[in-house]
């Protein structure tokens, strides 16, 4: 098949420009419409991907277009030593809507796990001491890529060439408590988890997992921090994932689907939390500018309105059924 020369003069360019940390597909995307994208030669493509489960709502949702024009109109970025609206309005439609009574916004799921991270050892120090620093995490998690986050992703093939990693990370089989209970030595302050892994395979807990982590995390003054970077803004159908199974965490956090696109990611806390992290102890340039979070409001209210998290729940119900039955009758055969 001949190749636009447009499409071989971009591809080449990037290739010729841009690091080669992607293993790209050879298509170039240039027009998206709900559900669907198109390359510059025409051809229509259903996507899957979702940009790595980030488009919540849509390539060019009329909700995040209007959004993004007015607010561009007024005001779009500012320091945080300023109080903004938009800012203020997001995160108390977070906190309403979830266990957390704080949030802190910055602008990815990798910053988000960062604060994360840095918010339980600073909690422990202060109410612990120094010598309570380690967080458990998952074998085959992903928790992002930078030094703190690729530490705590449970993922050789991902760490690899990046020695000597941070120290304090300690790593247990994903559904298994006896080895999460055996782990929980006296110099834990936190274990971290996605409540279904995603880079793992989409692994989903046993039943009543996370209710047995919850109870060990509590028995022993250990914080629990909830990655639900991927899994949350009711892709599962429940806002956030961990609400199917009637627990809520000390920490979470989020990005992707919050923004529909937009760069933004958020960690909420406990007012207990929260506390550890006062004026000076963690900041951001660029995180909760009022243009992403007017933008990143707007999704909010379109996924509780909408019915958007309710049709999440009905399609995979449906998806989950038919994916399904090949398999069974493979297994029949």
């Amino acid at each position: 098949m001949e190749k636009n020369p447009e499409t071989t003069t971009t591809q080449v360019r990037a290739d010729r420009y841009m690091f080669q940390t992607y293993g790209r597909f050879p298509v170039t995307l240039v027009k998206g419409d709900g559900c669907r994208v198109w390359d510059d030669e025409g051809k229509e493509y259903l996507d899957f991907v979702a940009g790595i489960a980030v488009c919540s709502l849509g390539h060019g949702s009329p909700v995040v277009c209007r959004t993004l024009k007015e607010q561009c109109e007024k005001l779009v970025h500012v320091s945080n030593l300023y109080y903004t609206e938009p800012q203020t309005d997001l995160a108390q439609m977070l906190v309403e809507h979830s266990f957390a009574d704080r949030v802190f916004f910055c602008n990815s799921g990798a910053e988000a796990n960062e604060a994360a991270i840095k918010l339980a050892r600073k909690y422990s120090l202060e109410k612990f001491g120094p010598d309570r620093h380690v967080i458990i995490s998952m074998n085959n998690s992903f928790h992002g890529r930078t030094m703190a986050t690729l530490s705590a992703t449970g993922q050789s093939k991902i760490q690899a060439g990046y020695d000597p990693l941070l120290q304090g990370f300690r790593f247990v089989p994903f559904n298994d408590v006896a080895a999460l209970d055996e782990a929980m030595d006296k110099d834990v302050c936190a274990v971290m988890l996605e409540p279904i892994q995603g880079e793992g395979g989409v692994v989903c807990p046993a039943p009543d997992y996370l209710k047995q982590v919850r109870t060990l995390c509590s028995e022993k003054g250990v914080t629990l921090i909830f990655d639900e970077v991927q899994v949350g803004m009711g892709r599962t159908g429940k806002l956030f994932a961990h609400e199917h199974f009637g627990i809520a965490p000390d920490i979470m956090t989020l990005a992707k689907a919050l923004g529909n696109g937009f760069p933004i990611g958020a960690m909420l806390s406990t007012n207990k939390m929260g506390q550890a992290f006062g004026p000076g102890s963690h900041a951001t340039t660029f995180g909760g500018t009022p243009l992403a979070t007017a933008v990143s409001k707007a999704v909010l209210q379109s996924l509780l309105q909408d019915g958007w998290v309710t049709n999440a729940e009905k399609n995979g119900r449906i998806s989950q059924v038919r994916t399904e039955q090949p398999c069974r009758k493979t297994r029949n055969d």
